[in-house]
């Protein structure tokens, strides 16, 4: 799910169409505007244009694994994830990922999060993981979503930085202050 983007369509054609070209039998969907009328989408990957966000969860909850293809831009710079990663795990949705650096302070790669670089990585996953461990992943991703990765965790972070750097400054400003009536 995502707005189409000329560098991440390298990663969508190999990470999605190759493997619903070499798996009849898989069914994908590509949620998202933009996508140029040329792209040749195999007869399994149907198409929505738009997924307004009440629809997200609803959209997650029917998928046996979602797909996070991240940007060029936040590849390079890492540490970028993207929102749709956060709700996918929230929804208890495995996700197979593209790696960038940063994703295992997120997510425990191989645990929470699975990640794939070709088409053949993704197939394996989809093909070889039983039932069972899919649900367990997706409750893993789930979990360290609700426990890490809210609002208000963010929110309690800030504070947290913020009252570490006034107790810096202050005990900064006590030292010079000190510094300066012994000289």
């Amino acid at each position: 799910m995502g707005t189409y983007s000329v560098d991440r369509q390298p990663s969508l054609a190999n990470l999605l169409i190759e493997p619903a070209r070499h798996a009849s039998k898989l069914k994908t969907v590509v949620a998202g505007p933009m996508y140029p009328d040329e792209i040749s989408w195999p007869a399994n990957v149907e198409r929505i244009e738009h997924l307004a966000p009440a629809a997200h969860r609803r959209f997650y909850n029917s998928q046996r694994f979602t797909l996070n293809l991240t940007r060029a831009d936040m590849r390079a710079a890492g540490y970028s994830p993207s929102v749709r990663l956060f709700e996918a795990a929230a929804c208890a949705t495995p996700i197979i990922s593209d790696y960038w650096p940063g994703l295992e302070t997120f997510f425990e790669l191989g645990r929470d999060i699975l990640t794939a670089s070709s088409a053949d990585e993704v197939l394996r996953h989809l093909n070889e993981i039983s039932e069972t461990d899919r649900r367990a992943i997706g409750e893993r991703a789930r979990k360290r979503v609700l426990a890490e990765h809210t609002a208000e965790r963010r929110a309690i972070e800030l504070e947290e930085y913020v009252a570490e750097v006034r107790q810096t400054s202050a005990t900064t400003h006590a030292d010079s202050q000190t510094a300066g009536a012994i000289a």
